[in-house]
């Protein structure tokens, strides 16, 4: 079984390697996704199979989900680069089904607010028209702040403003089951709350953009 995943690994990563402008090679982001997609597909085939015929089976089929998924993803992530240059929202790739968007404190509320700016406003359509052209998603909208002040103001704070930007996406046309959203207050900073520029990138919040068998794989 270890060889066979082995060998399999071994020709997905040479199939879906792609040449740089330099020269060199690289795995694109789909093939990871054809990777990993294999080697799940090839346990299940495994172990419904019971034998290398299951398991070639699973792995051609895990190859090509994660490949499809790993594909759109690259799309989606392009299309969100673009609509949201120069917007102040980053745009991350996490995994090969997971996008994360990262919107500061200054671009979408004001300070102890949970009303959205309107200069926020055109970037969650941009977001929006992307979500609706790429359904097969889920997204998770988490608020976060400071550590300044008490549990008492921040942990209320965060979860208005991640239920106000759901309650936007959605009204844009977003499917509201797709939709969860999640206050954190200040328990997970990104930089350090002991300089004004660190507290500023604790004041955020993101939209996390993931696969839905992805999603499942989860529970």
């Amino acid at each position: 079984m270890k060889k066979i995943l082995a060998l399999l690994m071994m020709t997905l990563l040479a199939i879906s390697c792609t040449t740089a402008p330099d020269g060199t090679k690289k795995v694109s982001k789909t093939g990871i996704g054809a990777g990993i997609g294999a080697a799940a597909g090839a346990v299940i085939g495994q172990a419904i199979g019971k034998d290398t015929k299951g398991t070639l089976i699973g792995t051609a089929g895990g190859a090509a989900v994660g490949a499809v998924i790993g594909n759109i993803f690259d799309r989606q992530e392009k299309e969100l680069k673009n609509k949201l240059d120069g917007s102040g929202v980053k745009v991350e790739r996490t995994g090969e089904g997971e996008i994360k968007l990262t919107a500061p404190e200054n671009i979408t509320f004001d300070t102890n607010s949970s009303v959205i700016k309107s200069r926020f406003t055109g970037s969650l359509n941009s977001v929006a028209d992307v979500l609706k052209k790429y359904p097969d998603s889920n997204i998770v909208v988490s608020g976060h702040t400071d550590s300044t002040g008490n549990d008492s103001i921040n942990n209320p704070l965060s979860v208005n403003r991640a239920a106000a930007v759901k309650a936007y996406l959605v009204g844009a046309g977003v499917a509201g089951s797709r939709v969860t959203s999640v206050g954190y207050g200040s328990k997970q900073p990104v930089a350090s709350n002991s300089t004004a520029n660190g507290r500023a990138q604790n004041r955020r919040v993101e939209i996390k953009i993931v696969a839905k068998q992805r999603s499942e794989e989860r529970r």
